[in-house]
């Protein structure tokens, strides 16, 4: 079982005049992780570094990635990327801004001043668990729609979309796990539900109700 994290977190720490800034972000590909890292390169352009390390869950696998950009090797994206095995956490990418003091800090310290900042990010998160799941599409009828929504809560089934025409269609992503009890529950109109479509398998967070 692997954990993510339910939003975005910031931490701060100062160490000998150098000011670090972790922001932990919950990403769903690499490619989101890239391109959060262009971003954040971009926003803090007058800093020295910006160190990071990110985990997520493929078809194949997990894919990991860790940078020290320009920090002496191995001080700074590669402790990061051990807190997040450690951790258990897939689906999130740290990044650490730093601002320079003036002050050479050693490779200890820089160490001490990443993985610190990484792990008090960690320590604000709020984590949930992230399972194989599934999207689905299904189409109901108005006045079904409020136990459906009761049975989803029940079942830690969530609502991507929803639209509102003729009859309200919903795009929900749940569990393998619940995939089974759900299109039995439907096959035996233990739920009111018009249509089911099957889409796509994903890694899904879980809200335990």
């Amino acid at each position: 079982m692997y954990q993510t994290i339910e939003k975005q977190e910031t931490f701060e720490l100062t160490e000998k005049k150098s000011k670090f800034i972790a922001n932990l972000i919950y990403v769903k590909s690499k490619q989101e992780a890239e391109q959060k890292i262009k971003e954040y390169k971009k926003e803090f352009y007058t800093a020295r570094h910006n160190c990071f390390a990110y985990r997520v869950l493929e078809d194949s696998g997990i894919y990991e990635r860790f940078s020290d950009d320009g920090e002496p090797s191995g001080t700074a994206g590669a402790p990061m990327l051990n807190i997040l095995q450690k951790n258990n956490l897939c689906n999130v990418l740290i990044i650490v801004t730093r601002y320079f003091g003036g002050i050479l800090l050693g490779t200890g310290g820089l160490v001490r001043s990443y993985s610190g900042g990484c792990l008090g990010a960690i320590e604000k998160a709020e984590t949930l668990e992230i399972e194989p799941g599934v999207e689905m599409t299904i189409t109901l009828d108005y006045p079904d729609f409020q136990s459906i929504q009761y049975y989803f809560g029940k079942n830690c089934i969530n609502i991507l979309n929803s639209k509102y025409e003729n009859d309200i269609e919903c795009l929900i992503e749940m569990s393998i796990l619940t995939k089974e009890k759900f299109l039995s529950d439907v096959k035996n109109r233990n739920i009111n539900i018009k249509k089911v479509e099957i889409g796509k398998s994903k890694y899904v967070k879980i809200y335990h109700k």
